[in-house]
């Protein structure tokens, strides 16, 4: 047996060559290792551009999809737009029939100017009447009428002035064409037509055949009327009748008759409010703008 301290020959050969495998086992393991990261990152690399390109793809399929939307809602827009404009065409053609039809209901000569300028046949008398409740009227006078749909208006006027200290009386309401006719003469004989003409009118031109005008007094002046335009009552009406749709018909320097007062006529509150917010006097206006305000006189 061989125990030299220092290997063989052969032991030195078989040595080096097991670490030049070993080193060649190492090598190549690092070049597998090398060419697989290479390989691996070569597909990630693909895979990275099959990505982009995937959302370069998706975004043009959102912008079209985000066109479309766009376009169908412009569409949508339109046809909601022609459907609101239809339906305001039903909605406006339905209010016009509606107006023509509450219209047609109303008495068209209750805003006619009748002092000597319209005329009322001795057949006209308004199309419902009622009586005016006699706690109302000068010395409870029971015989007094008014047109129907009036009576509610003048009532609350009447409450009204009450409330506030009033003492607010009617002397005179409906008269009939053979009724002003009667009183006409009656004044005629007593003062002469010129001075008759002055405070009277002929049977048919009278507002109180519309069964819409009063004579207001009260009781502090017994059974007359003369004076009322000094009296709180008539200071009253002046700052308020039109709230209800009253209006004094001849103020001072009107054309047509003598200051009268007393004699306030219900054309609706709508235009009752007009005249007096522009400060202008009932037959003062044309009549074509009067009409304007028919269709809603007892609103």
């Amino acid at each position: 047996m061989d125990r030299s301290p220092y290997p063989t020959i052969t032991k030195l050969k078989a040595f080096a060559w097991s670490e030049t495998f070993l080193i060649l086992i190492l090598i190549g393991v690092s070049l597998f290792l090398f060419f697989s990261s290479k390989k691996q990152a070569s597909d990630a690399g693909i895979e990275i551009q099959n990505l982009k390109d995937r959302i370069v793809v998706l975004e043009k399929d959102l912008a079209r999809s985000q066109d479309e939307n766009y376009n169908l809602a412009n569409t949508l827009y339109a046809e909601q737009e022609r459907n609101t404009n239809f339906e305001n065409q039903i909605n406006e053609i339905a209010g016009t029939v509606g107006v023509l039809e509450k219209l047609s209901k109303t008495d068209p000569e209750l805003l006619q100017k009748y002092s000597k300028v319209f005329f009322l046949n001795e057949h006209y008398t308004p199309p419902r009447t009622e009586q005016i409740d006699p706690e109302y009227t000068r010395n409870g006078v029971r015989d007094l009428y008014l047109h129907a749909d009036v009576i509610p208006h003048l009532e609350n006027l009447l409450e009204k002035a009450k409330g506030d200290g009033m003492s607010l009386k009617i002397a005179s309401a409906f008269r009939s064409f053979d009724t002003q006719e009667v009183l006409k003469t009656g004044y005629t004989i007593t003062y002469g037509a010129g001075t008759a003409n002055q405070f009277s009118a002929d049977q048919g031109y009278s507002e109180h055949q519309l069964g819409t005008t009063v004579d207001f007094t009260t009781p502090a002046l017994g059974n007359g009327l003369v004076g009322f335009h000094n009296t709180p009552e008539f200071k009253w009406l002046k700052e308020n009748a039109y709230r209800y749709g009253f209006i004094l018909s001849y103020p001072e320097n009107n054309t047509y008759y003598q200051y009268e007062p007393w004699h306030w006529r219900f054309v609706g509150r709508d235009l009752a409010r007009y005249l007096n917010r522009e400060e202008i006097n009932f037959y003062d206006l044309d009549q074509r703008t009067i009409d304007e305000y028919l269709v809603n006189i007892f609103d």
